[in-house]
């Protein structure tokens, strides 16, 4: 069995770690960056226009400069800034997980190259319909005793 070792949870640890340091590293030369992302993995609030969502491509470059860099922060393996778009600038704050980041350029010089995903959030698991009535336990008197 082949093992995609850029999917590893230790290489995903690494890669957010690098990622992190490298922002950090920035933040505090102020050197303004952009990054290419995930769209899948962003989150717009508010959300942005229907007509500004659907102009993205499964990966977009965001440029941080200017009051987008003044607003950008990293906090607990994610980061998020505010940024306008479109013509009217609607006004959105973007978070995204560290793990989101494909790239981290300054200037044109791509100085991060990131090939792990994030994990993907466990799906909540189901229960039947026996499992939720027996949840609470007001409902476990309806049960019926079995006779020795």
């Amino acid at each position: 069995m082949t093992i995609n070792l850029f999917q590893t949870p230790e290489y995903r640890a690494l890669m957010q770690e690098h990622i992190e340091r490298t922002i950090g590293y920035l933040f505090e030369k102020n050197q303004e960056f952009a990054i290419a992302c995930d769209i899948k993995h962003i989150d717009f609030q508010p959300q942005l226009p229907s007509d500004i969502l659907e102009a993205f491509k499964d990966t977009v470059l965001f440029v941080l400069s200017g009051y987008t860099f003044e607003t950008a922060k990293l906090e607990d393996g994610y980061f998020s800034f505010e940024a306008g778009f479109g013509s009217e600038n609607f006004g959105s704050v973007v978070t995204l997980p560290l793990l989101a980041i494909k790239q981290l350029f300054v200037g044109e010089n791509p100085i991060v190259l990131n090939l792990a995903h994030p994990a993907l959030k466990p799906k909540a698991t189901e229960m039947n319909s026996m499992e939720a009535l027996l949840r609470n336990p007001e409902n476990k008197r309806l049960l019926k005793k079995k006779k020795p």
